[in-house]
């Protein structure tokens, strides 16, 4: 009809439209997604059980597992407490620098992670800014755990911050002025009203910066050297194996970085499912 919104129009008319629209959305996950992770299982098992398990089993391998999860660890708490100071300041107050402050923690998302590892080599590498100063000091940055772990801890800040800021920011400041009002503290506030209000917000950023830690490949591998059992990641150990032509195993290391991150999109589903409205506003960033 001619005087009908064109809103109603679009969603009822056109089914053979928004079914051809569907299918190509389907397709294009099934090739780009669904084929790619079920083809690293394919390989990964190929030649049989057994050497899949002698592969995931491995020293190398154990040791770049060990080193993953240590990074996770690591990585993970240390920007849940920046993301949560963080947002809690930018959306709760006013103070100079505010904006700096949000250009800051959206740098690592404009910042391609080899160059942020370039950096680290700038900063502590032997002929570095601080280099000779950690050579006398027999500090180790660069090719060790903890340069490692400043990398992953630079690609991994924003999520967790970005996830809360606009969460936040969609409650306001009602319910912690009402409950300053009634004499409680600034922990008490916290604690007991704003942290009860963004929790599934707070976990759906922990699970995005998990995944992130421990599959960042770029940086990680600047920083590391690629020790073999000593600085290499699961995604390092991956591309050491495959370099050696030894490709069911890398596979069958692959397919240990696929379920975790399978694990993480399950859970991700989850919390979006249960918990769609209070993550809305986190999500739409």
């Amino acid at each position: 009809m001619d005087g009908a919104p064109r809103s109603n129009i679009a969603i009822t008319e056109g089914p053979f439209l928004r079914a051809g629209l569907s299918g190509i959305a389907l397709l294009y996950l099934a090739l780009f997604l669904a084929l790619p992770v079920a083809t690293v299982f394919v390989e990964a098992t190929r030649k049989g059980l057994g050497p899949y398990l002698e592969a995931v089993t491995a020293a190398d391998t154990l040791s770049a597992v060990r080193l993953t999860l240590l990074v996770a660890a690591i990585a993970v708490p240390v920007n849940l407490v920046f993301g949560l100071a963080a947002s809690w300041a930018i959306a709760k107050h006013e103070f100079p620098g505010k904006s700096l402050l949000v250009t800051l923690i959206d740098l690592p998302f404009s910042v391609s992670p080899v160059v942020s590892g370039l950096v680290y080599v700038l900063l502590f590498g032997a002929q570095g800014l601080l280099g000779p100063f950690l050579a006398d000091h027999d500090i180790k940055i660069l090719f060790a755990v903890p340069g490692i772990v400043l990398a992953t801890l630079f690609v991994t800040l924003p999520f967790i911050a970005r996830e809360l800021i606009p969460l936040m920011q969609e409650q306001g400041t009602a319910e912690e002025e009402a409950a300053l009002s009634l004499g409680a503290s600034g922990w008490q506030t916290f604690r007991r009203v704003t942290l009860p209000n963004i929790r599934w917000g707070l976990l759906y950023g922990v699970l995005l910066c998990n995944a992130r830690a421990m599959g960042e490949f770029g940086a990680v591998s600047v920083v590391s050297g690629h020790i073999r059992g000593l600085t290499d990641t699961m995604p390092l150990h991956v591309e050491i194996l495959y370099n050696e032509y030894n490709f069911a195993a890398a596979f069958a290391v692959a397919s240990l970085l696929a379920l975790l991150a399978l694990v993480t999109l399950v859970a991700k589903t989850l919390l979006e499912w249960r918990h769609g409205d209070e993550l809305g506003a986190g999500v739409r960033h």
